[in-house]
């Protein structure tokens, strides 16, 4: 317990506040700090491999934009793809995509077709998780590629917003961790 603990100093000490950001009345949660210090960015690197590996991932998925800087170096450690998730129409060639609501109007991601198959059990990795909406899509979007859904790891979740109660019925008992609640 001591570990997690020192982790979540660690990694909250390196998370700096920016009040009114990008609206008034929101306080954002700046991780640049955390990836410019060599020690914590490591330390968050290894704990996301220790999920994927935890959960028996084959494939790490990361999430437009930050999900890439996350996910890439966990997925790396861990000895594992690494599969960007785009915003539609950035990736060339043949495309999966899955729309899903925002608060005011709609989105859509998309992946390559061929990155997921049917053996491959994928974790997704963000930076946050909020209402959960990036994110139960990009759940949808695994399974319609055929692969499983081996987890979803989050640096940090903002509970008060219920994203996680969103994001049970999709995650269907796959775990989802979070290295930070706030």
């Amino acid at each position: 317990m001591t570990e997690l603990t020192d982790l979540s100093t660690l990694l909250l000490s390196r998370i700096r506040d920016v009040a009114d950001h990008p609206e008034p009345g929101v306080m954002f949660k700046d991780i640049t700090p955390l990836l410019a210090d060599p020690a914590a960015f490591s330390a968050l690197s290894d704990a996301l491999a220790d999920i994927a590996r935890d959960t028996g991932a084959t494939k790490v998925v990361g999430l437009e934009a930050r999900g890439f800087i996350l996910g890439a170096p966990a997925a790396v450690r861990a000895g594992v793809g690494f599969i960007p998730v785009r915003k539609a129409g950035k990736l060339p060639g043949a495309t999966l995509s899955q729309a899903y609501d925002l608060e005011y109007g709609s989105a859509e991601i998309e992946v390559h077709a061929e990155d997921l198959s049917a053996g491959d059990r994928v974790l997704v990795v963000d930076d946050v998780l909020a209402t959960g909406g990036t994110a139960e899509a990009s759940l949808q979007l695994i399974r319609r590629a055929g692969a499983q859904v081996a987890g979803l790891a989050v640096l940090m979740e903002l509970g008060f917003l219920g994203g996680r109660a969103r994001l049970e019925p999709a995650l269907d008992g796959a775990p989802l961790k979070a290295l930070l609640t706030i």
